[in-house]
């Protein structure tokens, strides 16, 4: 569609204003091409004919509905008065502070605090995609770290702006959202010291000035460094152009640094009184902008905060009061008073007060510094010349020296912020945080200016690269054609600057010349640039000024000054002054050689945009403008080695006031900061782009039926566009994407508004029609009644007669007696039929009763017959059983005396002889040894003596050898005199003399080099004896201490034998109490059987054995399919017996299996011990006998129940016998239950002690084996010793070892004896227990027979062994697996276990033992919630379990208030001995740490889905509608078919409460767990509300409530509602409902007010600002009906925070729940593998 056709009625454009920049005007008249004129009305209602050129048409504006987006490049009509518009409405009316204009984020200063920078926030942007959020500081920071995590690429975040535009706290947020997201937990203060250097670079680096209370008058990069880990580990920070005038002046309503005033501030503090300091009033150099106060801000706690910053940083206070000294001596210095002296000369007074405090606190010469102050010395090639200053001069050397010395000082704070921040190691990636200046135009512009503007170019043209470069990118991806884009390259002006023979460069050179000045270098860029270049012009007006043409605006730079603040010099004899100071901080400022004031590494090779020469000249390398271009080329490499971010910080207005809008001020910025820039480049291609999601849900009302049918949405949308827009140069098909041209996306809204305007339209006219037919049918159907009732009228007036209402009359009394006489009839047959019913009935039910009565009398004499046959038949059986058992038992203890008698003779007889010859056999060997050891010294002395003797010979001869040799080396000298003597006369002779004398010498030699070496070799293998002998003297010494060491182990067995048996003797004595006991129970026994004699109770026992044995032999359901109904009703009459009848069957068949369980236990024991009982068994085969007698009766008895059981009658007769006898036969039970339970303890008892003196015996037994291995390997060692030793050991040796032996031997042999006279002691105890355990094995059977169903008591304990409680952790603590545990079991049995055993601990009144139970049984908890911190099924059982554990500590612990609800059983179990209290408080606290961390484990598992299934995702399908979202594309955006749903959540929250309910959570705790994580719903969701404007709408309302909805549905079926989840969820609910009200009227200000009370006032204000319309028809809400609420909610007392606190927890509280299970009746599962435990 061509542009100039949307220039149609009712369309509204934009045209220029001097006063707003750009003003709305709506179009009256369509306009046609070629017209001259465009007609518009303008928003006052004027009427305007606009000349317009066709070529040029004003801009179009934007539908409302794209109006406040987030993103500019989402708008259709892209250029700088929609840009403007957009960025007002979201500043002043939504109070949205920032946007994105495709990667730029736009940051305008609110100049009020706002609520969106709290760790909340940041916590809320962590984690998240750059689109899916509103913009913000954190929104870049996250996306730069996240760039820098994914792509391990380093990233730059790069902040500019003006002055007062908020450059410096957006960079110190992005640099607390590095520190908040990628904590340390090994090295914790790191981000603490990151942070804290910027209120130190803030202090002494920012000022006041008109613009900007807190301004940077410095660039700063600030390097952050990450590990691979991607935690800060250090940081890094470059400084640019300190702006070192502003310490010496300041202009009008300015302030000097900081730091000066905070000095000042604190001069009355003690540590600062040396400084000799006062108020800032009284320096020059901090009032001369006549504003020593900012409004608001206390510079004592400021200057604290910053002494606090320097500590943190490891800047102690020795190292600040260096800075202090530093910043009063400036302040005294700029205080120094200079004189002038005739027109030419000045002077210092020597008692000047600030220069002798200057030249103190530096400890300079005074003297010196008074005269070089005022006295300049020159230097010539033949003189020095001392040439006095005027005053002004001296003024300037003086105001120079104090911005030298600050700059010095500035520059070494840096330094040592950055040293503090230094890490070991390597740095893996890092993130670059650059706070520069903006671009600057002032009235009057100079160096500083102009070097701020040079970076900006610089920085500018790297921007547009990158801009460039990202478009060509996603044109590729998309697979788009790409067309070249024209973009302005200021490439030009940086040229101009930067170049040869540019600005800077011929600044350098003028400042090489000794007499060159402003005006000189000004004429020299005259002659090159003027006419010369189209970027430099000389203005008309001025020959002191230049004007360049930057990429924003055309400066004009006043030349004064250029030189000096480029050169930056200070007389040398001043810097000679201070290199001499004793202060050592001051004279290291100037040294020749300083250390760089700002190291920072980089392995960057720099390279300039254009090759730039530089001079060999070392002084033009030091001028500030070469330094600043040097430092800014190595900042700009460093940029394009990153991945660039950039945040345009924008100044609203000049006046600092909130939220207020200065459209002119912001267009200049946004012109020179590169936005429009930004737009122009988008706008050239194609600026909007949808995804085919986007666009399909959007547009969709725009496609036909026929379209709708094909399942590619993709082809849909190709195909709907090709109908719709015709040009199809005007959009393109990406891979992902469409892109339209501009203005496209407008006309695609206004086709789509204008069809549901038809629709709406169309519905109106329906509506309309329905409701006025509606009406006229009401009408109708009133007249009609109407008429019918005037008609009526009418006719009964006519038609009523006095004869017609006497016939009326007549024929209602006629009436009246004919209903009277059918009625009275009626009754009568009634009554009859029920009289003859009732006959009948009560004929039945009596004939009934007597067949009853009469068949209960026959029943009664059949009952008392058998009775008293059974009953004599059972006391003859008991009493012939009795009369045997006492026969047997009589004749088998007097056969048991006999033999043991017998044995004991006999053995004693035996183990006699064999000791005697064993001892006998030892005195043997012993007296051997002992000759052995005699001969063994013998033969020691004698090779003692050889070996002597030839150590003696081989010495001697060794001294005859030497003295031969002495002897012939004194011939040898003889002769060789004798030949010298006579060499002239006999030469030849001497030859051969000499010839054979040298034969000979040489033989001699020969001979006593082999007598050495023989000397050698035997000295050597005498040393190798020697040493041999030592080694075996060092093993035999070795052995000696092995046997002493054994020795001494036999010692300490022998004396642990000696105390088991002190301890088997004791409890042999106990065996005949034991007897005793016995022998009572026996007769209490036999009392109560002959108490059973009684004809009572001996018929009421074999009644309850009929009764039991036609219960278990009868089939019940025949029984009771054919008793009568009201048979079972009268059964039914006595406590309802047949229910109670089935449970005790229930209970017995539980307790025949446990006592089956144990009656194998017995068995196998007793199997082990029949072949020791063999000699038994005919006493065995006679009570079999009696046995079988016994079966026959029952056999008998079994007979007369089944002749019994053939008469149905029976059963009546005995209902109500059948209660008394079952109590009978518990009573009974009971009674032999608490027999059998004392003898199978006692068994149990005497078990366990016949174990432990196997075990002795055994243990006796091995001991013996190992004294006879003794013996074995003592003879053994005396051989080796007589073998080893050939005379070498020493006599003492002997004695001692043979003495150790003797004494050794006797002592084993005694011990021997004593051991074996005690090992037949034990034989002899054994044996009588053994018996003793037979008969008791006998008598429980005896009772298993009789009463089958009795089971052991239990007092609910768990014996253990102290040795055995790392088993019991490890079992049942840290190997146990919850989903294997939980089927099947009581909640919290392993608490119950752990509590059984801290019972039996007490039970023992062992406190060490129960101290060592619970330390370890805690610490077990503790470790195995560490080991399973992240899972949620381990955290919820063993929250479960202690929290059982802390219960079961309570409710036995013995205190009233806990005993409440116990049964009297459950106190008999409660603690004895013991306080547990200060255990239940650990345990109450372990408690609280499960759950906490439970807590978190459930919100980290829930938390990603929260956002996706409660905002994002569409409940109620189709009533939501997406717009575009620009560059910055939201993830939900993408057809994601994995994503989170409403039912993603409902399940997790049904997982948890499952795994809860198995876990055996307490229902309060379940609760309260379950309100937790429906608050985390509710916050995550709020709050992610309130940071997406995009989902404040109508329609979201809609879904929220809904999902809310779902949500309290699910409390409901889960019967949660007593939990206040549901009031956990109000502020989210009330948000909704918000959305969805009417928002225009006061009464509607009113109801939100009253309606909205869980939430505060910022909330509500930040939802009524962010409230975004999905359509036209729906309002904005104006700011006016906003400050209505606002003012209405002004009364309300609430907390001014936006964010609710995710992390919060609700206090959570341990409900006192008894358990109801019974200790007693507690068994252990076989899978916890605890065999080793006793249940007591």
């Amino acid at each position: 569609m061509a542009l100039a056709e949307l220039y149609t009625q009712y369309n509204r454009v934009w045209i220029p204003d001097n006063e707003e920049v750009w003003q709305s005007a709506e179009i009256t008249k369509n306009y046609k091409t070629g017209d001259c004129f465009l007609h518009v009305q303008l928003e006052d209602g004027t009427e305007l004919n606009y000349p317009v050129d066709p070529a040029a048409l004003p801009p179009l504006r934007n539908p409302d509905i794209l109006v406040g987006e987030n993103d500019l490049t989402a708008l259709s009509y892209l250029h700088e008065p929609a840009v403007l518009h957009n960025l007002k409405v979201r500043f002043v009316e939504s109070k949205l502070i920032y946007t994105y204009s495709g990667i730029i984020l736009v940051a305008i200063n609110p100049y009020k605090q706002l609520p969106i920078y709290g760790d909340a926030i940041i916590h809320a942007y962590s984690g998240q995609n750059m689109g899916d959020m509103d913009p913000h500081i954190f929104a870049v920071a996250e996306e730069a770290y996240k760039q820098m995590a994914r792509n391990n690429k380093n990233q730059s975040i790069i902040v500019s702006g003006e002055s007062g535009a908020g450059k410096t706290v957006s960079a110190r947020y992005t640099m607390r959202y590095f520190a908040t997201v990628s904590k340390s937990s090994s090295n914790a203060d790191v981000e603490d010291k990151v942070l804290a250097s910027n209120p130190i670079t803030e202090a002494v680096g920012n000022a006041k000035t008109t613009r900007n209370d807190n301004s940077s008058r410095f660039g700063k990069y600030t390097e952050i460094s990450f590990d691979q880990s991607y935690q800060i580990i250090g940081a890094n920070m470059r400084t640019y152009l300190l702006e070192k005038s502003r310490v010496v002046f300041q202009s009008e309503n300015e302030r000097n640094y900081h730091i000066f005033y905070q000095l000042c501030a604190s001069a009355m503090q003690p540590e600062f009184k040396h400084l000799k300091l006062g108020s800032a009033e009284e320096f020059n150099y901090t009032r001369m902008g006549g504003s020593t106060v900012i409004e608001g801000v206390d510079d004592r706690a400021n200057m604290v905060e910053t002494q606090k910053t320097f500590a943190l940083l490891g800047l102690k206070g020795d190292f600040q009061m260096d800075v202090f000294k530093m910043l009063a001596a400036i302040l005294h210095l700029g205080n120094v008073e200079i004189t002038a002296v005739g027109d030419e000369r000045s002077s210092i007074s020597l008692e000047d007060k600030h220069l002798n405090i200057f030249c103190e606190l530096l400890d300079l010469n005074c003297d010196k510094m008074a005269q070089w102050l005022c006295h300049r010395k020159i230097i010539t090639t033949s003189e020095t010349v001392i040439k006095p200053m005027t005053r002004a001069q001296a003024v300037n050397a003086r105001d120079a020296l104090a911005k030298k010395i600050y700059s010095h000082l500035f520059d070494f704070i840096v330094e040592r912020i950055n040293q503090a921040l230094q890490f070991p190691g390597k740095q893996h990636t890092f993130i670059g945080v650059l706070d520069i200046y903006g671009f600057e135009t002032f009235d009057v512009n100079s160096f500083e200016q102009f070097c701020i503007n040079y970076a900006n170019e610089k920085l500018q043209q790297q921007f547009n690269l990158h801009v460039f470069k990202l478009e060509q990118e996603e044109y590729m991806k998309e697979d788009i054609p790409w067309t070249l884009i024209d973009f302005y390259d200021n490439q030009p002006v940086i040229d101009l600057i930067e170049a040869k023979m540019g600005i800077l460069e011929l600044l350098d050179e003028e400042c090489l010349l000794p007499h060159g000045t402003d005006g000189n270098w000004l004429q020299k860029l005259y002659n090159n640039f003027v006419n010369k270049n189209v970027l430099f012009e000389k203005p008309r007006m001025s020959n002191t000024s230049f004007i360049v043409q930057h990429f924003a605006d055309k400066v004009e730079y006043k030349c004064e000054a250029f030189l000096e603040k480029n050169r930056d010099t200070v007389h040398e004899v001043l810097i000679e002054i201070l290199k001499e100071s004793k202060f050592h901080l001051c004279a290291n400022f100037f040294q020749d050689n300083p250390v760089s004031v700002s190291p920072f590494s980089s392995s960057i090779n720099i390279k300039s945009a254009r090759p730039v020469l530089k001079s060999p000249n070392k002084q033009l390398r030091m001028t500030v403008g070469s330094k600043f271009r040097s430092s800014l080329s190595l900042l700009m490499v460093t940029l394009n080695a990153t991945t660039p971010h950039y945040v345009r910080c924008i100044k609203p207005n000049d006046e600092k006031l909130p939220f207020e809008f200065d459209s002119k001020r912001v267009a200049q910025q946004l012109r020179a900061c590169g936005v429009l820039e930004t737009i122009r480049i988008s706008a050239q291609s194609y600026p909007s782009r949808w995804t085919y999601i986007e666009f399909f849900s959007r547009y969709s009302i725009l496609m036909t039926q026929q379209e709708l049918s094909i399942n590619d949405k993709k082809q849909i949308c190709k195909i709907v566009l090709q109908r719709l827009i015709q040009d199809r140069n005007q959009y393109q098909f990406g891979r992902t994407k469409i892109f339209f041209r501009a203005g496209q996306v407008a006309y695609l809204e206004k086709l789509r508004s204008d069809k549901l305007r038809h629709a709406c339209i169309m519905i109106q006219k329906s509506v309309r029609g329905w409701l006025h037919r509606k009406k006229f049918l009401r009408v109708k159907q009133a007249a009609i009644i109407i008429q019918q009732y005037f008609r009526g009228q009418r006719t009964v007036r006519q038609a009523i007669t006095a004869r017609t209402l006497k016939q009326t009359w007549a024929a209602i009394i006629i009436q009246k007696y004919c209903r009277g006489y059918l009625v009275r009839r009626l009754c009568q047959l009634i009554h009859v039929a029920a009289v003859t019913i009732q006959a009948y009935t009560r004929g039945f039910l009596a004939r009934k009763k007597y067949r009853k009565m009469l068949e209960e009398h026959k029943a009664v004499i059949l009952q008392k017959y058998a009775r008293a046959w059974l009953a004599r038949r059972r006391f003859q059986n008991i009493r012939r059983f009795v009369l045997n058992i006492q026969l047997s038992y009589r004749v088998q203890q007097l056969q048991k005396k006999m033999e043991e008698q017998n044995r004991e003779n006999h053995g004693l007889l035996e183990r006699l002889t064999n000791l005697a010859s064993t001892h006998m056999n030892d005195m043997d060997t012993i007296q051997k040894l002992e000759l052995d050891l005699e001969k063994l010294t013998a033969q020691k002395r004698t090779y003692e003596e050889k070996w002597k003797k030839y150590r003696e010979d081989s010495e001697q001869k060794i001294l005859k050898l030497e003295n031969q040799n002495k002897e012939l080396q004194e011939q040898k000298e003889t002769l060789e005199i004798k030949l010298q003597e006579k060499t002239e006369e006999m030469k030849e002779k001497m030859d051969d003399l000499t010839k054979q004398l040298f034969n000979d010498v040489q033989k001699e030699e020969n001979q006593r080099m082999i007598l050495e070496k023989n000397f050698q070799n035997q000295k050597q293998d005498y040393e190798k004896e020697i040493e041999l002998f030592k080694g075996e003297i060092k093993i035999l010494k070795e052995e000696k201490t092995q046997l002493q060491h054994q020795i001494q182990q036999e010692i300490v067995i022998q004396d642990g034998l000696k105390m088991e048996i002190e301890q088997l003797t004791k409890q042999a004595q106990k065996i005949p109490e034991l007897q005793k006991e016995i022998e009572l129970l026996q007769t209490q026994k036999l009392d109560v059987e002959k108490q059973a004699q009684s004809q009572k109770r001996e018929l009421r026992e074999k009644m309850s054995e009929v009764t039991k044995q036609l219960l278990e032999s009868y089939d019940f359901e025949d029984v009771r399919s054919r008793l009568s109904r009201e048979d079972l009703e009268h059964l039914n009459e006595d406590g309802e017996l047949w229910f109670a009848y089935e449970g005790l069957k229930k209970a017995t068949r539980v307790l025949e299996s446990h006592f089956q369980s144990q009656k194998k236990i017995y068995e196998k024991e007793i199997e082990g011990l029949n072949f020791k009982v063999e000699h038994l068994s005919q006493d065995i085969n006679h009570l079999q006998k009696l046995f079988r007698e016994e079966n026959d009766i029952n056999d008998g008895i079994r007979l007369e129940v089944s002749r019994l059981t053939s008469e149905n009658l029976v059963i009546p007769d005995l209902k109500r016998q059948v209660s008394e006898l079952e109590n009978q036969k518990l009573d009974l039970e009971n009674r032999l239950q608490e027999q059998t339970i004392t003898l199978k303890e006692m068994s149990n008892q005497l078990h366990y002690e016949l174990e432990g003196d196997r075990t002795q015996r055994r243990t006796n037994e091995a001991q013996n084996e190992v004294d006879i291995k003794e013996k074995e390997r003592l003879k053994v060692t005396t051989q080796e010793i007589e073998g080893l030793s050939n005379g070498f050991m020493q006599d003492e040796i002997q004695d001692e070892v043979q003495s150790k032996i003797k004494q050794e031997t006797t002592r084993l042999t005694v011990e021997n004896m004593d051991l074996e006279e005690k090992l037949d002691m034990k034989d002899r105890i054994i044996k009588k227990l053994e018996d003793q355990i037979k008969t008791l094995t006998k008598t429980i059977e005896k009772a298993e027979a009789h009463v089958p169903t009795l089971s052991k008591e239990y007092i609910g304990m768990m014996e253990y062994k102290k040795e055995d409680e790392e088993r019991i952790i490890q079992n049942l603590i840290l190997d146990l697996k919850p989903r294997g545990v939980v089927v099947n079991m009581i909640p919290g049995l392993p608490a119950h276990i752990l509590f059984m055993c801290v019972r039996y601990a007490d039970y023992l009144n062992d406190a060490d033992m129960l101290k060592s139970f619970m330390n370890v049984t805690i610490d077990g908890i503790k470790q195995v919630v560490k080991e399973h911190s992240e899972d949620f099924e381990m955290l919820s059982f063993w929250l479960s379990n202690t929290y059982y554990f802390l219960n079961c500590l309570k409710q036995y612990s013995g205190e009233e208030g806990f005993m409440k609800c116990n049964t009297p059983r459950q106190n008999k179990n409660c603690l004895k001995h013991f306080d547990l209290s200060e255990y239940r408080q650990i345990l109450s606290d372990l408690a609280i740490r499960i759950y906490h961390q439970f807590i978190i484990v459930m919100e980290n598992n829930i938390q990603p889905m929260i956002v996706p299934g409660m905002l994002e995702y569409e409940s109620l399908q189709g009533i939501s509608g997406l717009k575009p979202t620009g560059f910055r594309k939201r993830s939900s955006s993408i057809d994601d078919t994995d994503t989170y749903t409403m039912t993603s959540i409902l399940q997790q929250l049904s997982y948890f409460y499952s795994t809860m309910c198995q876990n055996g959570l307490d229902s309060e705790l379940l609760k309260q767990a379950v309100k937790q994580l429906f608050f985390l719903i509710g916050a995550i969701t709020l709050n992610s509300l309130f940071l997406r404007k995009d989902m404040c709408s109508c329609r979201k309302g809609m879904q929220i409530r809904c999902n809310i909805s779902y949500l309290e549905e699910w409390l409901k079926d889960k019967n949660l509602q007593s939990s206040n989840a549901k009031e956990t969820l109000e502020p989210l609910s009330q948000a909704a409902w918000l959305l969805q009200v009417k928002k225009i009227t006061d009464d509607d200000a009113k109801e939100i007010c009253e309606h909205c009370t869980s939430l505060s006032t910022v909330q509500i204000v930040k939802i009524l600002n962010s409230y975004t319309p999905i359509d036209d028809f729906e309002k904005r809400v104006t700011p006016s009906f906003v400050r209505k609420v606002q003012a209405m909610l002004n009364s309300r007392e609430d907390v001014p925070q936006l964010m609710l606190d995710t992390k919060y927890l609700f206090q959570v509280t341990f409900p006192f729940t008894p358990s109801p299970h019974a200790l007693e009746m507690i068994q252990v599962p076989s899978s916890f593998k605890l065999g080793f435990l006793t249940r007591v």
